[in-house]
């Protein structure tokens, strides 16, 4: 099955084509703690309908109804990707899963501060406080795949960064300022090496490869609310708009979930795809 498999060309959402990994499906599902029988059900189901030329969008999305019919809370990990992405249109909900994930980190954090430079005033994403630690946080939100942050984002975001800091104001009793850039699309080599030679801290999807943004996620168990497949997509907007971005938030509350426009029948299901992510 697996020769099969990697003689497949895909195209990727860059419109990259290369060879079919079977090993990349069988990693992402498995970290969305897919069982191995369903694994193999996934495999199995798919190896009939690979041609040559699919896109990864379209085999993406078979994997993610065939995992759904054998498990719903999986298949939500396994959509968590996509999830985040649908915390737009605009890039504000991204800014407060971001928030978030600090705060549940040990951090005080405000969103969409402005503060003072040496030169100009900069509004900040995301500002976190723990002990004499401030962070500065650049969020960099994309609804759509295949969308790099290259080397321009960590080069003008540096230099807004420099400037905060160089008011001085900030840095009384001993106030150490660490600036962050957070995506939840990947960075090119090329932003990843200008970041690290200014001793930028980034995460992105991917990055860093031993704590990532989906292994912070996964770590505190902060999953968006759009990751839960027994909400439509226009109660999601509904609670995006309310200012709700966790499922933790919203899963065991009724009566939001029915503001919402959920049905007296599909709380149950809500409940229960909540309660076991």
């Amino acid at each position: 099955m697996e020769k099969k498999f990697n003689q497949i060309a895909v195209r990727k959402a860059s419109g990259v084509t290369e060879p079919f990994s079977i090993a990349k499906l069988r990693s992402s599902l498995t970290k969305a703690r897919a069982s191995e029988e369903e694994i193999n059900f996934i495999l199995e189901s798919l190896q009939p309908k690979l041609y040559e030329g699919i896109t990864t969008k379209k085999i993406y999305s078979e994997a993610f109804r065939l995992l759904r019919q054998k498990s719903k809370h999986h298949a939500a990990r396994y959509y968590l990707k996509k999830g985040i992405m649908e915390l737009g249109p605009s890039g504000y909900p991204f800014e407060k899963f971001m928030s978030e994930l600090f705060r549940h980190q040990g951090y005080s954090v405000v969103v969409g501060k402005i503060l003072k430079g040496k030169c100009v005033d900069h509004e900040i994403d995301v500002i976190g406080e723990k002990g004499n630690e401030m962070i500065l946080v650049e969020c960099k939100y994309r609804n759509l795949a295949g969308i790099a942050v290259d080397v321009k984002t960590p080069l003008y975001i540096h230099a807004r960064f420099d400037d905060v800091s160089e008011n001085g104001a900030l840095k009384k009793n001993g106030t150490v300022i660490f600036g962050w850039i957070a995506t939840n699309s990947k960075f090119t080599s090329d932003a990843i090496a200008y970041g690290r030679c200014k001793n930028l801290n980034m995460i992105s999807w991917n990055y860093p490869s031993d704590r990532s943004l989906r292994d912070v996620i996964d770590e505190f168990r902060l999953y968006p609310l759009t990751c839960l497949s027994a909400l439509t997509k226009q109660e999601k907007q509904w609670l995006l708009a309310k200012n709700y971005v966790l499922v933790k938030d919203v899963y065991n509350n009724s009566d939001l979930l029915k503001k919402a426009g959920v049905s007296e029948n599909r709380l149950k299901a809500v409940l229960e795809e909540g309660e076991k992510l």
